[in-house]
């Protein structure tokens, strides 16, 4: 299943429309989608460098909108949407261990680690958020922050080095995320341990 829907998504890519779609990805990747943005932007950046930035920028803000989104499903619909949303892609033991452990710290490293590296995925920690009455404000400051580095970095490094970069990428983004997601979960243990 998730290789046809891998297979799909990378196919919008081609269309006329693929803007919007990337839109709609970003959004629903951000509170219930299984696939992300990326396997969308990616191939748009490579078919049109000089749209890059417009993308990233779609992107970013579709992304901010579904974190928003799985935030007020958290906060407002756990029981009734999250809950069944969270077993079906079989994160509701991740999210459960995460809740039972989550201070305002703890969330906002875990928004920044998902926004750049989904670790762990960004639709557990959007809809955690709201089931832990995360400030709003703060929410939607590390969204912006986290999936626009997250976006923009990606714009930048295939629009300079084109194919190379994306077969880099491809190969290797499991790997880039778990050390991005290291470094920053280090710089925290580090803050944490001198205050």
């Amino acid at each position: 299943m998730l290789r046809k829907l891998y297979t799909w998504t990378l196919a919008l890519a081609a269309r006329k429309a693929a803007a919007w779609w990337l839109a709609v990805i970003a959004f629903v990747e951000s509170s219930f989608f299984l696939v992300p943005a990326d396997v969308l932007f990616i191939p748009m950046v490579l078919a049109r460098p000089k749209r890059a930035y417009l993308y990233a920028t779609i992107a970013t803000i579709a992304s901010v909108l579904g974190g928003f989104m799985g935030w007020t499903i958290g906060h407002y619909a756990f029981e009734a949407i999250a809950k069944p949303v969270l077993t079906f892609y079989g994160k509701l033991d991740t999210f459960e261990s995460l809740a039972s452990a989550v201070d305002w710290k703890t969330m906002l490293l875990l928004l920044v680690t998902s926004g750049l590296a989904h670790l762990p995925p960004i639709k557990v920690v959007t809809i955690l958020s709201g089931v832990a009455n995360f400030n709003l404000g703060l929410f939607i400051v590390s969204a912006i922050v986290a999936r626009g580095a997250r976006f923009f970095a990606l714009a930048w490094l295939i629009n300079t080095f084109g194919e190379d970069m994306r077969h880099f990428i491809e190969k290797r983004l499991k790997l880039i995320s778990a050390l991005a997601a290291a470094a920053l979960i280090g710089v925290y243990a580090v803050y944490m341990l001198k205050h």
